[in-house]
């Protein structure tokens, strides 16, 4: 009895299994509380070092400025001129095992108290110097700026300075804030070598810059964006048209620049069977010019790669035309969109170029509605000779479904009518003048804030549709007031299944000229869905003309080819299409390539 209660003594004393468990999760959890304790401050504690640290050092390196003389606050490459170290030259000092850069940025001030030179209320606008430390932790790549302004004694003075006044905008004349602007100077001492960023009202003024005529290079950028500038004189442009700057004592210099976000472009070149042909020379040219009397901006050569494609990336929005390099044994037979390409900021296009074998004379034509510059599909094209008499006819394969008006109402649901449409929410306005469509409005103003209209199905005709750009007039609006669109097509003119550029219900399409979603090719029938907009009832959002590019086949917009031609001027040409005027151009002379671009009235 006594050897069994000795037992159940023992067996009282010890810890279960679950107590066991239960023991260690606290004290694990105890033990963590402690690390992430510890952790924190050891964090705090690194924090407030390095802010001491930085602190130490921006106080030491201000104060080398403070006890400065005025005249020679200035950075080595920089305006003013002087010995303090700017970023091309910074310093590094080592605190603590880190080392950190140091460096300035000291810009003359032009204090609004007593007037601007921009106003022209203040000859002598160099009124204090502002300086801006960096310290730059180069282990985090963490920079801390600080900045304090230092007044001269006396009266501040321009008589032998002059300033420079920098505008920004892009392509629609919006201000761009936040561009980098790059000033240099080399044939000066000291040279002049400086960086600023440009306002939220897209400017900036540098004052204070020493007199030099015809040698202050700008260059204007932003991340994303295209680049403007100023151009030296050259053997290559001798006749630059915005030539490097003049700075001229006591005057300002004004310059404007204009960048806008980049673009893409994938150049097709493919025969009359739409097979991709690599290894075709092409050469790309702008519109801009640089200089006088042809000194192109854009102006480069291609070869198309194995899938007959030549890809251009980061391009600037401007006109692009695409021709055959001169030892090339193919013809332009025609293009999708017509040959010109138009390229808007921040778009991402595609552009087939039609070859075909080369013959020593030949005629392209190319049929536009003169009031619109659409492409005319169906138009009959006549080439005539006198003698002997021949006649060839040929239908442009025109591939561009364009709606300018909307005044005859909505219910219908296949486009027949030109001015009607299938749907809208009530909201919109399709009767004003001049003509387009609106948000309803009472006396020109908006009385609603938001609209939506969905036009008729449209028939291309071919199961085997790639639809390449949406247009639409005007290009921009307000900036209070927005138009977007989307795309849907099928193949059964029954589910219309509305989406944007990435081919979902969630985007749209806010820039004219964007390609099509590739997921809305291979589909016979295709409606549009307009969607306005306004956050001021003041400005109305207005669309004036719709247009969708598309390719059945392989066939080319308003366009028609004529190969094999002798060369001479016994040709005639008569172009004819319902419901428009028809053209006769009599004494037609042919030698080589020509390209001959018509424009039909209605």
């Amino acid at each position: 009895m006594k050897k069994n209660t000795l037992h159940i003594a023992s067996f009282q004393k010890g810890f279960t299994l679950i107590e066991s468990l239960v023991s260690i999760f606290i004290f694990v959890l105890l033990a963590l509380a402690v690390y992430q304790t510890s952790a924190a401050v050891i964090r705090e504690t690194r924090t407030f070092r390095e802010t001491t640290t930085i602190s130490g050092l921006a106080d030491q390196y201000m104060e080398v400025v403070r006890n400065m003389p005025y005249s020679q606050i200035g950075t080595i490459n920089g305006n003013p001129h002087g010995n303090l170290y700017d970023q091309p030259n910074a310093t590094t000092t080592v605190v603590n095992g880190t080392a950190y850069q140091i460096y300035y940025v000291v810009n003359y001030i032009d204090d609004p108290a007593d007037g601007t030179i921009l106003a022209g209320t203040d000859p002598a606008p160099n009124d204090y110097k502002q300086v801006k430390l960096y310290v730059k932790n180069t282990v985090t790549g963490v920079t801390t700026s600080f900045f304090s302004n230092f007044v001269p004694k006396g009266l501040e003075n321009i008589n032998n300075a002059g300033a420079f006044s920098i505008k920004v905008f892009d392509a629609v004349g919006q201000p761009i804030s936040g561009a980098s602007i790059s000033i240099r100077n080399a044939t000066i001492t000291p040279a002049i070598n400086l960086s600023r960023i440009s306002d939220a009202s897209g400017n900036w003024i540098e004052v204070g810059l020493p007199d030099a005529a015809n040698s202050y290079h700008v260059v204007v950028t932003k991340n994303g964006y295209s680049t403007d500038q100023t151009y030296p004189v050259s053997g290559s442009n001798p006749n630059p048209i915005k030539a490097d700057s003049t700075i001229a004592n006591g005057q300002v210099t004004q310059v404007s620049f204009s960048i806008d976000q980049l673009s893409n472009l994938v150049i097709n070149t493919v025969d009359q069977t739409c097979s991709a042909l690599s290894g075709v020379g092409l050469r790309v040219q702008g519109s801009k010019l640089i200089g006088t009397p042809n000194v192109l901006k854009f102006d480069k050569t291609y070869t198309s790669d194995g899938n007959g494609q030549v890809s251009l990336s980061n391009l600037e929005w401007d006109n692009y035309t695409p021709s055959l390099i001169s030892t090339s044994t193919y013809m332009v037979y025609g293009s999708s969109p017509i040959q010109q390409i138009n390229i808007l900021p921040n778009t991402n296009q595609t552009f087939a170029l039609l070859l075909g074998p080369e013959t020593a004379n030949s005629l392209l034509v190319i049929v536009k509605d003169a009031s619109t510059g659409n492409a005319i599909e169906g138009a009959n094209v006549d080439l005539q000779t006198l003698s002997p008499q021949t006649d060839t006819n040929k239908l442009t394969g025109g591939s561009n479904w364009s709606q300018q008006s909307w005044t005859g109402g909505s219910g219908q649901e296949n486009f027949v009518d030109p001015t009607m449409y299938s749907q809208d929410d009530g909201n919109i306005s399709t009767n004003d003048i001049p003509t387009g469509m609106r948000l309803i409005s009472n006396n020109g103003q908006a009385v609603v804030n938001s609209g939506s209209l969905i036009s008729s199905s449209f028939d291309t005709g071919a199961t085997t549709t790639t639809y390449t750009n949406l247009n639409w007039q005007p290009t921009s609006q307000d900036p209070a007031a927005t138009v977007k669109f989307q795309i849907a097509t099928n193949n059964d003119n029954a589910t219309w299944n509305f989406v944007g550029p990435d081919g979902t219900a969630s985007t749209y399409y806010t820039v004219p000229g964007t390609s099509i979603s590739p997921s809305s090719n291979n589909n016979r029938y295709i409606r549009y869905k307009a969607f306005l907009s306004t956050t001021d009832l003041a400005k109305n959002p207005v669309v004036t003309s719709v247009g969708i590019n598309y390719v059945a086949g392989c066939f080319t917009p308003g366009q028609v080819f004529f190969p094999g031609l002798t060369a001479g001027s016994n040709y005639q040409l008569v172009v004819s299409m319902p419901g428009y005027q028809t053209k006769t151009i009599s004494d037609l002379n042919i030698s080589g390539y020509n390209i001959l671009q018509v424009s039909l009235s209605q």
